[in-house]
């Protein structure tokens, strides 16, 4: 495929994803961005990006892009290369995901995880969410102080999901750091190094489900690997690796929007005092709290799809083969959609609070509810049991830019 000529990232628009500055605000950049067009190449990863509210929840609906083009075409066909064989078991594990398959697998698939993952199952689990949420909140508290991110962030979803699928709370410890070099591959431009360590969390992730989905056949019990082995419509069922696929992007997926929602909310919080303060006078608007954090700072910033017949953006034909990439955090503060949107602003109604970050159509996140309802029991807890927090520093952000979040949070009271 040719580079096309234009449109062209504008020089001094300053997007720049491997830039600290960068990634610590993109916001001025997305602007530019929108100012200067619908669609924009941007050479260093062959890519369109998209920085339109609009076009960003069209496309994400649109059949004529996949996020995966094997369905309809070979690699060859399309004007690829195939996966690194040295890329294996991550390739085998990450294209059998809901996240990465089109119609009519990720149909299929998706009908028969409904049946397990049901909306009655999140709704059963806000007990124990609660219950994780109010011993994490409380024992940072009584320590006065510590790392928000490692103390609770990251260890409440992480507990959920874990208690979900039955995982023996000595395991649990294994999953944060196979999830966290899985997901480093879905950076641009991921060196060797992190394929190396996405390579081996594969294997070793992917060999302790399936001796744990193979003790759950003989011996089930109430936890959603048993359900998946059960799940089945009209004689259908999952196979082994579309089980093992679907656990892990439920811890991927499941716990990264909450973990850097959780971090970087509160970091918007510190700086907005008088947001806080609201939540503070009136808990109950918590709900609206949590979806305008989505939205003002949302952490999945990027998401990519292929191209499977030309397409027109803005009045720029994109051509099949190419890749676009929609730029969730630009769509969250596109004015065209949202009043003021570089506002942060915890009373903006959350029924009208349309914001991408779990994307749209058929890859919209199938684990939003549980996201919401341990967003909603984090700072809930915080807010009634342990009011006062404070941070003591600065962070640092992580040098990803796809999904972001900071290094830690240091808060005490």
């Amino acid at each position: 495929m040719s580079t096309p000529a234009v449109p062209s990232v504008p020089s001094g628009a300053g997007f720049d994803p491997w830039s600290p500055s960068f990634v610590a605000d993109p916001y001025p950049a997305y602007a530019a961005l929108r100012a200067a067009g619908r669609a924009h190449w941007f050479e260093p990863t062959r890519q369109w990006l998209i920085p339109h509210h609009d076009d960003v929840n069209a496309l994400l609906r649109d059949r004529r892009l996949g996020r995966t083009y094997l369905h309809r075409f070979t690699h060859e066909e399309f004007g690829r290369e195939a996966p690194p064989a040295a890329h294996e078991p991550f390739t085998t594990l990450n294209g059998n995901g809901l996240l990465d398959l089109e119609a009519p697998a990720h149909t299929r698939i998706r009908r028969l995880v409904a049946k397990a993952f049901t909306p009655r199952t999140v709704e059963n689990l806000t007990p124990t969410v609660e219950r994780l949420a109010a011993e994490l909140v409380t024992s940072l508290y009584a320590d006065g102080g510590g790392d928000l991110l490692s103390r609770v962030a990251e260890p409440l979803p992480v507990a959920v999901i874990a208690e979900m699928l039955g995982i023996p709370p000595a395991d649990r410890g294994l999953l944060r750091p196979w999830s966290a070099a899985i997901t480093g591959m879905f950076e641009l431009n991921p060196t060797e190094d992190s394929a190396r360590r996405a390579v081996t969390a594969s294997e070793e992730f992917s060999a302790y489900l399936r001796e744990l989905i193979a003790a759950r056949r003989t011996d089930p019990g109430e936890d959603l690997i048993s359900a998946l082995i059960a799940a089945r419509e009209d004689g259908d069922v999952l196979s082994e690796q579309e089980m093992v696929s679907t656990i892990v992007l439920l811890l991927n997926a499941g716990h990264e929007a909450t973990v850097n929602t959780t971090t970087v909310g509160w970091l918007t919080l510190f700086r907005h005092p008088d947001q806080l303060a609201a939540l503070y006078g009136a808990p109950e608007r918590l709900r609206d709290g949590v979806e305008e954090m989505l939205r003002y700072d949302t952490p999945l910033q990027m998401f990519e799809r292929w191209v499977l017949d030309d397409i027109e953006v803005g009045g720029t034909v994109i051509p099949r083969g190419s890749e676009v990439a929609m730029l969730f955090g630009s769509a969250n503060r596109d004015p065209a959609r949202f009043t003021d949107p570089d506002r942060f602003d915890v009373t903006r109604p959350a029924d009208g609070n349309r914001h991408v970050t779990f994307g749209a159509g058929i890859h919209y996140c199938l684990g939003a509810p549980l996201a919401r309802l341990e967003l909603a029991a984090s700072f809930g807890t915080f807010l009634r049991s342990a009011p006062g927090m404070k941070p003591v520093a600065e962070p640092s952000w992580r040098p990803g830019y796809v999904i972001r979040g900071v290094e830690e949070l240091l808060v005490t009271w």
